[in-house]
C-alpha cells in the first residue's frame, strides 16, 4: 500500500512514519508540510518518497536544492499539496496536518478516490456535510486515526448501528479539577504541559481549554451518523479507555490501550486486517481506572462548541476558525487564557448563520471568522 503523509512534521505525521518503519508493505509516495523543509529532508533521507509538496513556496525551494540529483519531486502552494494527495499512485492520504489546512486536500483526494486515514477533526467539523456524503458517493473509507474515534470505530466492528449512546473521554487537560479563578494568570508553558499526550502545540492549547473534545465530539456526530444529543463526554484522567460504545441492551464495548497514537495509526493503516504489531502492550495491573463528569462552568468553550454542534450550518465553521485565532494569539502572548472562549463567543454570535454553506462559502465563513476576530483582538 502506498500512502501520501499529509502534515509529515506533526506529532501524528512523524508518529505514522515511525508505524510504517515496522510495516514492510506500506510504502510512503509523498509527504506534505507546511514550512519546516528541514525536517522534511530528514524524513526524505530515511523513507524516499515520490514527490514532497510544501505549502511554503519559499521553504520548497530550499528543499529542491537540497534533494537536487535525488529524483525527488518537490511542489508548492495549494495546488502541489493536492497533487501529492491525488496522485494515481496514492492508495491511502493519512490526513494528520492541523486545522483548516486539511480541508482542501482532504476533499480532492476523496474526489480521487483516495481512502482517508482521518486525524484532521477540523475537516469534518467545518464541512462534514459535503465530506460525509462525497466519501459515500465515491466509496471512499473515512478511517479515524483520533485515538477516541479510531476506539469507537472499533468498538462497532460487528455490530449493528443500534447505538444507545457514545461515550467519549477526555484526559481533562493540565487544569483538570482547577476552578476560573485558579485560571486568570496561568502561563503558556503551564498550558502546554499536557499531563499524558505528547502533541503540537495548538492541540496541547486546545486540550487544556477542552475545546479539543468537543471539537471531536462534532467530528464523532458526522463520523458515526449520531445526533450530538447522544455523545457523552466523559473525563477519564489515564487516557487508558479510549472511547466506548453502549448499545440499547445496557451492554458497553470499551477500547483501552496506552496514551500512544501509534495504535490508532497502525489500525487505521492495516484496516480491515490486524497484524503483528512491535507496539507495547497495555500492563492491566496497578490501573487505577477513574471517570469524572466535565466541568462545563470553568471550561465554556467545551459547552459553546456543543452548542456550536447541535445548531450545526455555519456556527462550527464560525467556532473552528476563531478558536485558530485565538490560540495563536495566546501564543503569541496577545490574549489570556480564559479569553480564548470568550473571543470565540461573541465572534460567533455576530455572524450571519447560513443553514448549509458550501464549498466556497466554507471557505469565504472562514476567512470571515479570522478577520472579525482579529479585530476583537487587536
Amino acid at each position: 500500500m502506498k500512502i501520501s503523509v499529509l502534515g509529515s512534521t506533526g506529532s501524528v505525521g512523524t508518529q505514522t512514519l515511525e508505524v510504517v518503519e515496522f510495516n514492510s508493505h506500506i510504502q510512503v509516495f509523498s509527504l506534505i508540510a507546511n514550512k519546516n523543509w528541514q525536517k522534511v529532508y530528514e524524513q526524505c533521507l530515511k523513507h524516499r518518497p515520490k514527490m514532497v509538496g510544501m505549502f511554503d513556496e519559499k521553504a520548497a525551494k530550499e528543499l529542491e536544492l537540497k534533494l537536487k540529483g535525488t529524483g525527488i519531486k518537490v511542489l508548492s502552494g495549494i495546488e502541489g499539496i493536492i497533487e501529492c494527495c491525488c496522485h494515481d499512485e496514492v492508495d491511502t492520504v493519512v490526513s494528520a496536518i492541523v486545522g483548516k489546512a486539511g480541508l482542501l486536500p482532504t476533499y480532492h483526494a476523496i474526489l480521487n478516490n483516495k481512502n482517508i486515514a482521518l486525524a484532521n477533526k477540523e475537516t469534518l467539523v467545518i464541512a462534514g456535510h459535503i465530506i460525509t456524503e462525497l466519501a459515500t458517493k465515491n466509496k471512499v473509507k473515512l478511517i479515524p486515526v483520533d485515538s477516541e474515534h479510531s476506539a469507537i470505530f472499533q468498538c462497532l466492528q460487528g455490530q449493528n448501528s443500534q447505538i444507545e449512546k457514545i461515550i467519549l473521554t477526555a484526559s481533562g487537560g493540565p487544569f483538570r479539577g482547577r476552578k476560573i479563578s485558579e485560571l486568570k494568570d496561568v502561563t503558556i508553558a503551564q498550558t502546554l504541559k499536557h499531563p499524558n499526550w505528547s502533541m503540537g502545540k495548538k492541540i496541547s492549547i486546545d486540550s487544556a481549554t477542552l475545546i479539543n473534545k468537543g471539537l471531536e465530539a462534532i467530528e464523532a456526530k458526522w463520523l458515526f451518523d449520531v445526533p450530538l444529543e447522544k455523545i457523552q463526554i466523559t473525563i477519564h484522567p489515564q487516557s487508558i479507555v479510549h472511547s466506548a460504545v453502549q448499545f440499547i441492551d445496557g451492554n458497553i464495548i470499551a477500547h483501552l490501550s496506552p496514551p500512544d497514537m501509534r495504535y490508532a495509526v497502525e489500525y487505521a493503516l492495516n484496516y480491515p486486517n490486524r497484524r503483528p504489531s512491535k507496539l507495547p502492550r497495555l500492563n492491566l495491573f496497578n490501573q487505577n481506572l477513574t471517570f469524572e463528569e466535565p466541568d462545563y462552568e470553568t471550561f465554556k468553550g467545551l459547552g459553546l462548541c456543543l452548542e456550536c454542534g447541535k445548531k450545526g450550518g455555519s456556527a462550527p465553521i464560525i467556532l473552528n476558525a476563531s478558536n485558530e485565532v485565538c490560540v495563536q494569539s495566546f501564543l503569541e502572548g496577545k490574549i489570556s487564557f480564559l479569553e480564548i472562549p470568550e473571543i470565540i463567543e461573541k465572534t460567533v454570535s455576530l455572524h450571519t448563520y447560513v443553514e448549509k454553506p458550501n464549498l466556497e462559502e466554507i471557505l469565504n465563513l472562514d476567512q470571515w471568522a479570522r478577520e472579525k476576530t482579529k479585530e476583537l483582538i487587536y
